[in-house]
């Protein structure tokens, strides 16, 4: 079974960081491009950050670029995002799930989400 585990979420205030983590199992997880997704109330869920398996090539979102670092320890089957520079519109819950690089930026079509972690950032 196909299982992510995302943890590292809190209330911070604006500027300040934070670093999720995201636990994978269940698949071959080396090879494969994992991708941080997220959620603000009322929005659609969007492509903050991915990172492929092979090379580490890594794609951001516009709005993150240069604040957020996404970044993973294959012998740990685990990939992290290092979000600094916090602002209030970065609240949202996070996610992880296997991606897809695309001309639109990191896209997925996973459908088993895990229960996420919450990013709170105060102005």
């Amino acid at each position: 079974e196909v299982q992510f585990v995302e943890s590292g979420g809190g209330l911070v205030q604006a500027g300040g960081s934070l670093r999720l983590s995201c636990a994978a199992s269940g698949f071959l997880f080396d090879d494969l491009t994992i991708g941080w997704f997220r959620q603000a109330p009322g929005k659609e869920r969007e492509g903050v950050s991915c990172i492929s398996g092979g090379d580490g090539t890594t794609l951001y979102a516009d709005s993150v670029k240069g604040r957020f670092t996404i970044s993973r320890n294959n012998a740990k089957n685990t990939v992290y995002l290092q979000m600094n520079s916090l602002k209030p519109g970065d609240t949202a819950v996070y996610y992880c799930a296997p991606a897809d690089f695309t001309a639109n930026g990191c896209q997925t079509d996973f459908g088993s989400w895990g229960q996420g972690a919450q990013v709170t950032v105060s102005s």
